[in-house]
């Protein structure tokens, strides 16, 4: 098994080290290769995304990604803006299905920002397509306009557009989540206002007919946006679009207390993936010690489950940190009156304390 270990910028090297700490004590055979990339590859080597970092991606069975952003980039081209990095990863690679998982664990409920009651034991599976929409629709830039309401004046200009093969793909990636959950497809769209809507809106419809045997119901994205907050457990696998999602999946996070809690995982044909934290590089605690790690921790368990074919290692990491939580153990975070806040490289220590003690009780 080959890992790539790509740390990025501000707290992702401190996170990723606790993941690969926890994947160290597992007595799991593999080989990990680290490189730059994001702001600090930029600083060396002119290019956020340099030719040795991809190649080392590609010929890994997984990439395991700490996060990138740097505001001292942002006067950058938008080509060469550490956030490209990742972009290129998903396009190099063909990683058009991200997976984020939002749940709730029972100790965390308190921290959520709805009422308890409304998120324990929310179990949701967010699944979106990453690699078109308007993220990487053709054509895109600023010109003047030769129409519209103000022609004449300089405007930006985006496309959104699907085909039918990117849209087939993450659905069936959705409705077969579906079956090994509660078999219920909610497809997000806004086919009232959006032709490229309708037409996933079409598709979504012509994949389901193929699963008899998952529910399949669609939503426009501003209801899907409330029910969140109003009724989230009323979803079970949520499919939707590359902008769409990336929002959703935004909201679902802070259901479950903090967005520090949630992995993802975005993976191409060939299961080969890109896991990574759902947050960003939060260069504000960046070298203080006081980052949550598990949501990189657990991206690391989706890693073993999903590209290297070990879910009991991945069920195992997962227990600990159940088990870490249960002990009141808190980051910043996620820290609330009554538990014990630690820094980064305590609740990695904690993880792995949990999952020594696991392999010697067995």
């Amino acid at each position: 098994m080959k890992i790539a270990i790509l740390p990025g910028d501000g707290i992702g090297t401190e996170i990723v080290a606790e993941a690969v700490k926890v994947l160290n004590v597992l007595d799991l055979d593999f080989e990990t290769g680290y490189a730059p990339v994001g702001g600090v590859a930029y600083a060396a080597h002119g290019h956020p995304l340099p030719e040795a970092t991809l190649t080392l991606a590609k010929q890994a069975d997984a990439v395991l990604f700490g996060a990138v952003g740097d505001w001292r980039y942002d006067h950058l081209a938008r080509a060469l803006r550490p956030e490209q990095a990742i972009l290129g990863l998903r396009r190099h690679l063909g990683l058009f299905a991200n997976l984020r998982p939002a749940i709730c664990h029972e100790q965390l409920a308190g921290a959520s920002s709805l009422k308890p009651e409304l998120v324990a034991g929310l179990d949701i599976l967010i699944i979106r397509d990453s690699t078109g929409d308007v993220y990487f629709g053709e054509p895109r830039g600023r010109r003047v306009a030769t129409d519209g309401h103000f022609p004449g004046q300089d405007e930006g200009y985006d496309t959104m557009r699907y085909s039918r093969p990117e849209v087939e793909r993450v659905a069936h990636v959705a409705f077969e989540a579906a079956r090994r959950r509660n078999r219920r497809v909610t497809s997000v769209d806004k086919a009232n206002v959006l032709e490229t809507s309708q037409f996933w809106r079409d598709v979504m419809t012509d994949v389901g007919r193929q699963y008899p045997d998952v529910a399949l119901d669609h939503m426009y994205v501003d209801n899907a946006a409330m029910q969140l907050v109003k009724a989230p457990k009323n979803f079970d696998v949520i499919v939707t679009g590359n902008l769409f999602g990336d929002i959703l999946s935004d909201e679902a996070a802070m259901l479950t207390g903090s967005i520090g809690m949630l992995p993802s995982a975005t993976l191409n044909a060939s299961k080969q993936g890109l896991y990574e934290p759902s947050h960003g590089s939060a260069p504000d605690i960046a070298g203080k010690g006081i980052a949550n790690p598990l949501a990189t921790i657990l991206s690391a368990a989706m890693m073993l489950r999903f590209s290297l074919g070990q879910p009991e290692a991945a069920d195992r990491i997962e227990a600990a940190v159940r088990q870490v939580l249960a002990n009141g153990l808190r980051t910043a975070d996620i820290y609330s009156e009554g538990t014990t806040k630690v820094g980064t490289a305590a609740m990695g220590d904690a993880v792995v304390a949990a999952l020594m003690r696991e392999t010697a009780v067995h």
